[in-house]
This record gives C-alpha cells, structure tokens and sequence, in this order.
C-alpha cells in the first residue's frame, strides 16, 4: 500500500468512525432509518437500507450485542443484514424494536 492510498484509508476510517458516532444519537439514527426506508420505497434497494440498519447497530454495540436479544446467532444476523440478505419481516421489525425504533404507517395520497 502507497502512501496515497495509506491516506485515503485513514480518512475513510475517520469519516466512518465520525458516522457511526453520529448515530449513537437516537434522533439521528431515526433519521438515517426513515431516509434509508424512503429511498427503499422510490427505488427498491433493500441493500441500503439492511446498510442503515448495520450502521445503527454498530452505533448501539455491534451485531452481536444485537444478536443476542433477538433470538438469532451473530451469523444469521450477520448474513440477513448482509448484501445479499434477505431477512423476514419479523426479523426487521425485532431488529428495529431492539434498537429502540418501531415501523410505522401513514397515508400516502396517490391522486386515486
């Protein structure tokens, strides 16, 4: 590794470690969440948004603080809030409920 590229690890570690900081505030994780879920619903990228739920529970102690409260093992919490991870809607709604957030529904007015 050059020194270019030394520099451009150190100033990606910095900026994720100021993120995750950032998100140990309840209001802006709940932000971070809600904007993560919004753009799920225009472009369907369930990637992002298991991202948003990796980065809050890194903020609130890591998967594997998580894991343990919600009834699953690190790995199968690992691999349904992977990049390929498809997790149940159960599992989603026990993730959010341990980090402190609950899945709400509100009109949408669709002009019909």
């Amino acid at each position: 590794m050059n020194i270019y590229e030394a520099r451009k690890m150190e100033r990606y570690r910095d900026f994720k470690n100021y993120h995750i900081e950032k998100l140990s505030d309840p209001e802006e994780a709940r932000i971070y969440l809600t904007v993560a879920l919004e753009e799920y619903e225009k472009d369907g990228d369930l990637e992002a948004f298991l991202l948003a739920l990796r980065d809050v529970a890194e903020a609130r102690g890591g998967l594997a603080k998580l894991a343990r409260p919600i009834s699953l093992d690190k790995q199968n919490l690992y691999k349904a809030l992977s990049e390929k991870g498809s997790p149940k809607f159960q599992t989603v709604e026990a993730i959010l409920h341990e980090l402190g957030f609950r899945l709400s529904i509100e009109f949408v007015e669709t002009g019909k």
